[in-house]
């Protein structure tokens, strides 16, 4: 039987880890992070479980709809948190809802979430509070609004700078870091007139498609809460699917944003590079830019990643503070019609099979997407193993320095998944400039062949499961090429919900698979861990990808396809 640890190869992982140092020096810090974190947890927001954590996930609770069966939301508070972005803004706008209601609506639903999911590693919702009631006074006395996102709750993934808060990114050592101004996103947010309350939880190393960390553990699927909610914008993914905020801010350099939105139940945009500032915050990757992080949002409809996007870039104009984003506007984009499109269906990536729930979701897309008119082909994948080789070897081509110095500083427990992170590519091995610069050869290389594919074959979008199985037990998630693929090509790409869920009847390995020879250690590793009997309800979400630059097509396209669907995450449970 194949194990995690027979992969660790690349790195010693000797270096890293200090018991006395971490247990001396920064353990009395954590202890004291994690009583600031519960007493966030106010009771006028909070409500009492039904039973200890661990026997919830025991149960594999649904918490969204647990919180609607036993109405630990009054009806106003369910209306407000289950209206749309679009809508939130159109009601403050014309003076039907205040902030302040708003606000108090979704800081007891987003404690909600972190109660049940595990998803915030900072509540401050006296400060949420006190800017709702000043947005309120402005709108009283101005008869206007400050701007567009005007009482909008919004969480951010915490590794975004936060002016005098702690801003750590997940690592031990900067557990002391406080800067002194906002990102740059965050502040054009606030400029936009949006309210913080909440920032939430993300892995060790930035580097998981889980969540886990020494600050807090992991984030739970609000689906079902034995499952994470992904990484690394872990706790993005659950409090929004939640409901919690109405829209979330994440970041994505393998997965990060598209993860996260699948396994947790929303939607998710992992934007073309530099649209979006990602400017000020905590991470590894500084000078990286082979494989660039990206910035974007989360929210649970596709028009709400459109009004955001819309926003944020014409009206935010990030380019005129962050020198490395583009001053490219978003254009309106009207929704195709269905008969207009052709779309490849990616059913396997070659590296790691689909597991039954993702299979079917992928099916029960493509046949519903034929029937309203699209053009469905099979879009066989090009060169995925390169691909995942060439992007692996970049996160590592420092030789780990920057996530030893950060980990080491403080001496702190490895997590599983960080051990594995850190044995990517050729993990220890420092590369020297032409080596990488070989390695940028081959991404520009398959960023034209794919490009190529789909102009000489007239493709518009391709639609491909987000990882092979539906959200993870934690810390058993070892593969994103679904998702690296296109952060190494830099095609945009969103992810939907298909509005189906993982049923432990009709999700069951078929006869063949007993048979089935597998291509890969790492397939045997992944196929292995899923049993259908462990993953019930958890959302299935697949992501669809664009061309470089053209996230408006993809937004709208994506309309398009969630209209055909029949999706809408806002009405579940009524």
């Amino acid at each position: 039987m194949v194990s995690y640890t027979d992969f660790l190869t690349t790195d010693k992982l000797d270096d890293y880890e200090d018991a006395a140092k971490f247990e001396s020096e920064y353990l009395p810090k954590l202890e004291k992070y994690r009583k600031d974190l519960a007493a966030g947890i106010l009771p006028e927001f909070s409500a009492e479980l039904p039973a200890p954590i661990a026997e919830l996930e025991e149960q594999q609770l649904n918490a969204v709809k647990y919180i609607r069966e036993h109405r630990l939301l009054t009806e106003q508070e369910f209306e407000i948190t289950d209206s749309s972005l679009v809508t939130l803004c159109e009601k403050i706008g014309k003076g039907q809802w205040s902030a302040t209601d708003v606000f108090k609506a979704f800081a007891k639903r987003g404690t909600l979430a972190h109660q049940f999911t595990n998803c915030a590693l900072e509540l401050f919702p006296e400060e949420g509070l006190e800017r709702a009631k000043y947005l309120d006074e402005y709108y009283a006395e101005n008869g206007k609004t400050v701007g567009p996102l005007h009482g909008i709750p919004i969480s951010l993934k915490e590794q975004m700078n936060y002016k005098n808060k702690i801003t750590h990114g997940g690592y031990v050592s900067k557990i002391t870091n406080i800067p002194t101004k906002h990102s740059i996103t965050t502040q054009i947010l606030e400029d936009l007139g949006a309210v913080f309350y909440v920032r939430t939880n993300q892995p060790q190393t930035l580097m998981h498609l889980c969540g886990n960390n020494n600050f807090i553990g992991h984030s739970r699927c609000p689906y079902n809460i034995a499952l994470t909610s992904g990484g690394s914008s872990s706790g993005e993914g659950a409090i929004v699917a939640f409901g919690g905020s109405a829209v979330g801010i994440g970041s994505d350099i393998g997965g990060s944003i598209r993860g996260p939105a699948a396994f947790g139940g929303c939607v998710g945009l992992r934007p073309t590079t530099n649209r979006f500032s990602k400017n000020g915050g905590i991470s590894s990757g500084a000078g990286q830019e082979s494989v660039p992080a990206v910035q974007g949002p989360l929210t649970r409809t596709v028009d709400d990643i459109d009004f955001l996007m819309d926003v944020y870039i014409n009206q935010g104009k990030p380019w005129t503070t962050d020198c490395t984003t583009y001053p490219l506007p978003w254009k309106k984009v009207e929704k195709p019609k269905p008969e207009s499109l052709t779309i490849g269906i990616m059913y396997d990536d070659g590296i790691v099979k689909p597991t039954p729930p993702i299979a079917r979701g992928l099916k029960h897309v493509a046949e519903k997407l034929e029937a309203a008119g699209v053009k469905v082909v099979e879009f066989k994948p090009i060169k995925t193993q390169l691909a995942r080789d060439t992007v692996c070897k970049m996160y590592s081509c420092d030789g780990n320095y920057m996530q030893r110095k950060l980990l080491a500083d403080s001496g702190e427990p490895l997590t599983k998944l960080t051990k594995w992170a850190l044995n990517y590519g050729d993990g220890s091995e420092m590369y020297d400039v032409a080596e990488n610069r070989k390695l940028n050869i081959i991404r520009d290389q398959l960023k034209q062949e794919y490009t190529d594919f789909l102009n000489d074959n007239a493709i518009d979008f391709i639609i491909s499961p987000t990882y092979s199985n539906v959200a993870p037990r934690p810390e058993e998630i070892y593969n994103w090429s679904y998702t690296s693929l296109f952060n190494l090509i830099d095609f945009p790409t969103l992810v939907f919900q298909t509005g189906l869920f993982q049923s432990p009847e009709q999700d069951q390995w078929d006869e063949s698979h007993a048979s089935y020879e597998f291509r890969s250690p790492l397939e045997e590793l992944e196929l292995n861990n899923y049993d259908a009997s462990k993953f019930k309800g958890a959302p299935i979400g697949l992501q669809l990808t664009g061309r470089r630059y053209f996230d408006e097509d993809v937004v709208a396209a994506g309309k398009t396809v969630v209209d055909v669907l029949g999706v809408d995450l806002l009405n579940l449970y009524k």
